[in-house]
This record gives C-alpha cells, structure tokens and sequence, in this order.
C-alpha cells in the first residue's frame, strides 16, 4: 500500500506543469524552425550536456543558487531536446521517459509503495542496487557502473555498489588501517632501486582507491573535496601571480621562498 505523502503547501503543481508544457512547445518550434535546431543531433548534443552538468556542478560548489537556477534551466533543455530527437526516431517521447522514471522509483522503493521494511539508508541502497540487478538481468553488480566515468568517481561508484551487497568494511578503523597499508606499500616500491614504473603505478592507484574508500566511510565526497582544493590553489595562486606583478616582480625569476612568501599572504587573505 502506498504511504500517504505529504505536499508542501506552496507548491504550485499546476503553475509548474504550464510552465513545463510552455518548454515543450518551445522545444517544438524551435527544432521545426530554427536552423541550428534543426541540424542537431543526440551526438552532437552529447559535449555540450555534459559541459552543462559541469557547469551546474560549479555552480552547486560555489553555492549560488541563482546560476544553480539557470544551470538547471539549460540541462531541462537539453533532457527536452533528447526527448524531442526520440519521438521523431520513434523510439520514445517526454510521456515514456518520464512515466519510465516513475515506474523505476516506486519499483525500487518497496519501502514506500510496497511492504518493504527500511529504515535506515544503508537498507534502501542495499534494496535499491539488489532489485536493479534482477531488472537489469545483469551478472555483476558492477555491470551499471559506466566504463567512461572519471577514474576517482568511478572508484566511488564500484565501492557504493559492492558496499549495497554487503562486500564492504564494518568501520572506518578497519579503512583507515587500509590506507596506511596501502600507504606502507607504496613506500616500499618507492624504496625498491628495482623497483618497475607499473608497480609504482598501481601501488599508487591502491593509495588512492583506499583513500576514496575512507572519505565514503566518513561522509566526505572526495570528488567534492578534491574539487575544493582545486579552486583553493587556484584562487591562491592567481593572488601571487597578480599580486607579485603589481610589485614588479616576475614570477620566472623569483625563488620558491619568495613565492612562497606571498602564498602564505594569500593563505591568511583569502580564507574560506
């Protein structure tokens, strides 16, 4: 039996459903009438939805909400025209897409819609990956993990899954410990005169596998985090660059002391 939800009282269902019918129509005359519309494809669209995802991604990390608003704006025309190409394929149109998406959420939340018992996160992953392998008929729980993800996201997303079968650690004191046997091995092939670039390598990609495996363990999402320091070193950095040039100072021909003079300038000015 479905369990009775609760709306928030200021959703305006109906004002969303026009404006959402007004995208359609949009949609509609702009791939019938527009020449650069009408010359897309779902490859040519493909570099230009993932930029947006990007773009939306840098907008959530930076907390604006107004460019997180408009990012969002162009990845529903972007879903819209994906839509638009499969109805004139006659493979599928916005109905199926999205009565697709509703089926797949109620079958995968018996908890909900069935009389399944969950009440904590881990259960609903654990029912969640265990209901998509039989629907999928697949044979690896691994097998929905997308061979083109980026190698650290990809790293979470093979641990999320083993981790929704049971295949994980009890703690994150057992992680850690991992970590620093990772770490030890690394430094040991590091130490090894014979030691093979290969090895070094993959020593390496077992430091920061169990590193991405820690960071899920303590509810930190490392692709965040890496992301973060990412924009820090490059906010630090461009303080040195402009603020050394205003002194006269070529970056070229100065020292790593002196460099280093003003990243610990930028360290105290430009705090998060």
């Amino acid at each position: 039996m479905t369990k009775k939800i609760i709306r928030h009282p200021d959703l305006e269902r109906s004002a969303k459903l026009e404006a959402f019918d007004r995208l359609l129509t949009i949609m509609d005359e702009l791939r019938e009438n527009c020449p650069w519309d009408k010359k897309q494809s779902m490859e040519s669209l493909r570099h230009l939805t993932i930029e947006e995802t990007y773009e939306l991604s840098d907008a959530i990390l930076e907390g604006d909400l107004e460019e997180v608003k408009e990012e969002l704006g162009d990845l529903m025309l972007h879903l819209t025209f994906y839509a638009r190409l499969g109805a004139e394929k006659k493979a599928f149109d916005m109905g199926t897409v999205l009565n697709g998406i509703c089926e797949k959420l109620i079958r995968r939340h018996p908890h909900i819609y069935g009389d399944t018992l969950a009440e904590d996160e881990a259960t609903v992953k654990a029912n969640w990956e265990k209901i998509k392998l039989k629907e999928k008929g697949k044979t690896s729980v691994l097998g929905g993990v997308p061979q083109a993800l980026p190698a650290l996201v990809k790293a979470m997303r093979i641990q999320e899954k083993a981790s929704g079968i049971g295949f994980d650690w009890k703690n994150g004191e057992q992680v850690w410990s991992k970590v620093e046997e990772e770490i030890k091995e690394f430094k040991e092939e590091l130490d090894n005169k014979v030691s093979h670039p290969t090895r070094m390598m993959e020593e390496f990609g077992d430091v920061l596998f169990s590193l991405i495996n820690y960071a899920r363990f303590i509810d930190i999402n490392p692709e965040e985090a890496l992301e973060r320091t990412n924009k820090k070193f490059i906010t630090r950095f461009k303080y040195l660059e402009s603020t050394s040039k205003k002194e006269g100072k070529a970056l070229v021909k100065m020292s790593l002391a002196e460099m280093d003079i003003y990243w610990e300038k930028a360290k105290k000015l430009l705090k998060e």
